[in-house]
């Protein structure tokens, strides 16, 4: 278990960067066969990106619930995110894999969703938390100061509505 980190944190990335969440819901629980390749897919590929970081991963967090399989990913840019989906071995395999075993047959769905983020234009907060989501693939840095509301966060200026507990 990860050790939770007392106090309000936020993350810092510099430059731009995208967002990749990407997952998987298991439509019939019985074609167990369709979905535990599918399920167990992502293992390979995130070994291969935590080992190569000149492929422009930064960074995962996984969240799983009764039907699906759900990570929100850090890359440094959308050209190493779609050369990634483009020519790793790990990736093409497995899309291949799907395509041929469910294809349109509906037991298992799959989806996921880019977001390209200019620099500066995101926010966080992490209170009580271990390091997480893109405080671990940036850094970890105290929300005070300058970093204390969302709107300085943010590039703005304001006062916090409620007052920030000392650390």
């Amino acid at each position: 278990m990860a050790k939770v980190v007392p106090g309000r944190f936020t993350a810092q990335l510099e430059g731009p960067f995208v967002v990749l969440i990407i997952g998987m819901r298991v439509n019939r629980l019985l074609a167990v066969h369709k979905w535990v390749p599918v399920a167990t897919a992502m293992g390979g590929m995130l070994k291969e990106l935590y080992e190569h970081p000149e492929l422009g991963f930064l960074g995962s967090t996984a969240h799983f619930n009764m039907r699906e399989i759900t990570q929100i990913q850090y890359w440094r840019s959308y050209e190493h995110l779609e050369n990634y989906a483009r020519n790793s071995h790990n990736h093409l395999s497995a899309w291949r894999k799907f395509n041929q075993s469910v294809g349109t047959d509906g037991t298992v769905g799959i989806f996921h969703e880019t977001y390209l983020v200019e620099a500066g234009k995101y926010e966080c907060i992490y209170g009580n938390m271990p390091v997480w989501g893109l405080a671990k693939a940036g850094e970890h840095l105290p929300a005070v100061g300058k970093r204390e509301t969302s709107r300085r966060r943010l590039g703005g200026d304001n006062e916090p509505a409620v007052p920030t507990p000392s650390q």
